[in-house]
């Protein structure tokens, strides 16, 4: 079962767009099939429909181990340059989205092995929240403040840690799918995950008193 103070912290805390490409109503999988052969056929514009449909995967990775803002935009569109320089290589034999996702998640680690970053906190300026009808002003005040405790935590969490939260608790991707984007045994996967929980927990217990994770 997925940790539902967690869940609750990367729904509410993310980048997200708006697609305005329309379909025809076809299976996702010959959606995407039918654009991939468009795109190798020349038809360049039908590649929106990619950047749009997984802008929000690559954001969620980007975001979470990524800290400079101009840097973040520099490497999504690093990202979404490997995908179409790729796109002949793919053969269908993962998810697109995990496909994306390990490029994703392979040029951050790039970045991160070049830059070697200092761990910083985030403002609240840097997250866009989901709009969300909230009766009570005290409650969304103590929502706000347990949210930014969570995320500076999560924020001094090792890179993979941070990533494995965010695949598995904002993506929804499998033990195995994430293995695949991170190129890790899944037992490893759980590992982490476990281990990333368990520190989160005990962190936020010593200095917040947070118990429900």
């Amino acid at each position: 079962m997925r940790n539902n103070s967690i869940n609750n912290f990367f729904l509410q805390h993310y980048q997200f767009f708006s697609v305005n490409i329309l379909m025809d109503r076809v299976d996702e999988n010959e959606q995407i099939r039918l654009v991939i052969e468009k795109v190798l056929q020349g038809d360049v514009n039908s590649f929106s429909y990619l950047v749009e449909k997984y802008n929000k995967l690559v954001a969620h990775i980007v975001f979470r181990m990524i800290y400079n803002q101009t840097d973040r935009e520099d490497i999504c569109q690093d990202i979404f340059l490997k995908v179409y320089q790729n796109l002949p290589q793919f053969r269908g034999e993962s998810k697109m989205s995990t496909w994306i996702g390990k490029i994703s998640y392979n040029c951050c680690l790039n970045y991160i092995n070049r830059k070697k970053p200092v761990v910083k906190n985030q403002s609240s300026q840097e997250w866009e929240e989901m709009p969300t009808e909230i009766p009570d002003p005290g409650w969304q005040t103590e929502q706000d403040d347990r949210f930014n405790r969570i995320r500076t935590e999560i924020e001094k969490l090792p890179v993979q840690y941070r990533a494995i939260l965010t695949l598995y608790h904002l993506e929804g991707m499998s033990y195995h799918e994430i293995g695949e984007v991170m190129n890790l045994p899944e037992g490893t996967v759980k590992s982490y995950l476990y281990r990333a929980r368990q520190q989160l927990k005990e962190e936020l217990s010593h200095k917040y008193q947070i118990q429900d994770l």
